[in-house]
């Protein structure tokens, strides 16, 4: 079982950094292995919404023209078995880091198909559009200050990831005031991803990655 943890935070000692590596751990006793990357720390510009109607080759051709660090974090996504979108949170929200990526990988992950096709049943209100099937994927999302912001960031990472078509097989909440708590859950978390996802996540969404 391989994992790809996305990190939002530029901060390798922080506490995203440290729900991080309680992940880790868990998923390593499980028999996993790991790699994270710090978005921050990536080549990553924003979409530059290419043609007049603000959509590009990401829409026709399910990639981005953009020449940098994205292709090559988007095919880890293709290569490991569950990806890991750990964030801080900032106004309620994604870390502009996780969010300037989700952008652009939304855009190539996202599909027009016909209506009625195999395999695309639609979105309410959108007839004849579905996101492609990917990988199943876990978001964290942390707050400081009064800890109010994390329920938000976590509805709004899962609408992304579903929008990009990940199978979410959980979504994982915590404030600075029960940080510490949430550390044990945070590994017990790992060691189940590790052992047990492959029995829970949906077929369609580990045979079409």
């Amino acid at each position: 079982m391989q994992m790809l943890v996305l990190s939002g935070s530029r901060d390798r000692a922080g506490r995203t950094a440290q729900a991080i590596k309680a992940l880790e751990n868990g998923f390593e006793r499980g028999g996993g292995a790991w790699d994270t990357l710090f978005l921050s720390e990536l080549k990553l510009e924003r979409c530059r919404q290419c043609e007049s109607d603000g959509w590009g080759i990401c829409r026709s051709e399910g990639k981005c023209i953009i020449e940098d660090d994205f292709p090559a974090v988007e095919g880890k996504i293709r290569s490991v078995d569950v990806v890991v979108f750990a964030t801080p949170v900032y106004f309620a929200d994604l870390s502009e880091s996780m969010r300037g990526f989700l952008d652009r990988l939304r855009r190539i992950r996202f599909r027009r198909v016909p209506t009625g096709a195999p395999g695309a049943p639609g979105i309410p209100g959108t007839p004849g559009v579905a996101p492609t099937r990917g990988t199943p994927a876990v978001g964290f999302c942390l707050s400081g200050g009064g800890g109010g912001g994390a329920p938000n960031c976590c509805m709004n990472l899962d609408r992304i990831l579903q929008t990009c078509g990940f199978d979410v097989v959980d979504m994982i909440l915590a404030r600075r005031q029960n940080f510490e708590m949430k550390l044990p859950i945070l590994e017990l978390t790992g060691e189940w991803l590790a052992t047990k996802l492959s029995s829970v996540a949906t077929t369609p969404a580990r045979l079409e990655r």
